[in-house]
């Protein structure tokens, strides 16, 4: 991909307030006059820690080939219980598709992005955009659809022995101290219907959009069998997906280099991918009835390409890699 010129920042933009103060989010938008598809993202942290400057440099991924980015804040467990989180990042969505204009979007072109718990989110966001108000949810204007979803290591479920637990936190030592037990208010085995509520792979139908999931084989905080019962439960539906399981990376590989989800044991690869640049990886694809399943590398340009193919920027604004991510 070629880079654009000078791309446009909006920091701090309110997009909704709630009884635990203002959402925030931060906007960079292309230097092009026709409007852009935007990417929102979704930071992780455990649902209780983290912020909208948890990401990956978003005039680089992937502003300056003619996408609008957008990273946001939602409510931590701490301020509101599940699904609060849910909710925000659907007002957020509403929020930029109601000033599409004004900020020089395309309100037809939205995806979502999201890693850990924002891949969680964003997964969530995906699964559920075609309903227009959930259970809970502020009566709100606006549509919070979206048209592609890539997340990256989240929780596909939260559901007691869909699968084994990662890594205990350091100072956990209740089911109900875990990031999953602060999201619903108690250990999940005791809560089967908040648990389930939360899980994206429950949600999944054959309406869902288009999907791209990558995941470490090395993770110990999330498995990827996470990622593995989301992306069959995807394919099985009949919904277009594809799965990069990466050769031994660990959690965090999308955040900025020296910023963590969370307070952890030296269990986390944050930067890697930026730093490294495209790794060998499993790609597993479903569309349709067909399936693959091959080697090859897995980097930004994918994530790239993925929402290029969904959501379209100008072909001036595009050009073909000489194979560096293959």
């Amino acid at each position: 991909m070629s880079p654009t010129s000078e791309s446009a920042h909006r920091r701090d933009v309110i997009y909704a307030q709630r009884a635990s103060g203002e959402l925030h989010l931060d906007l960079v938008t292309p230097a092009q006059s026709a409007p852009a598809p935007l990417i929102v993202f979704v930071h992780g942290g455990g649902w209780f820690t983290g912020d909208r400057t948890l990401c990956p440099d978003l005039s680089d991924h992937f502003c300056a080939c003619g996408f609008a980015m957008a990273s946001i804040d939602y409510r931590l467990s701490g301020d509101a219980l599940f699904p609060a989180q849910l909710h925000d990042v659907r007002a957020a969505i509403r929020h930029l598709r109601m000033n599409a204009r004004e900020l020089g979007l395309d309100p037809a072109r939205i995806g979502v992005w999201g890693a850990s718990a924002g891949g969680h989110l964003a997964a969530l966001a995906g699964l559920l955009s075609a309903v227009s108000e959930l259970p809970g949810e502020d009566a709100a204007d606006g549509d919070a659809a979206v048209q592609a979803v890539a997340e990256s290591y989240g929780p596909s479920t939260l559901v007691d022995g869909d699968v084994a637990p990662g890594v205990p936190l350091p100072g956990v030592t209740s089911a109900a101290d875990t990031p999953e037990g602060r999201l619903i208010g108690g250990d999940p085995a005791d809560l089967p219907v908040a648990a389930r509520d939360a899980s994206p792979r429950y949600f999944v139908t054959s309406d869902a959009p288009p999907f791209q999931i990558s995941h470490g084989t090395g993770d110990v905080l999330v498995h990827h069998r996470h990622s593995l019962l989301l992306y069959d439960a995807l394919a099985e539906a009949g919904v277009e997906v594809d799965l990069y399981l990466i050769d031994g990376y660990q959690h965090g590989f999308l955040n900025p280099p020296n910023r963590s989800d969370v307070p952890s044991p030296p269990v986390m690869d944050n930067g890697r991918l930026d730093s490294e640049g495209p790794a060998p990886a499993r790609h597993l694809s479903a569309r349709g009835e067909e399936r693959t399943d091959e080697r090859t590398r897995f980097g930004f340009d994918d994530i790239g390409d993925f929402f290029t193919r969904h959501l379209g920027v100008s072909t001036d604004l595009i050009t073909t890699t000489s194979g560096d991510n293959r």
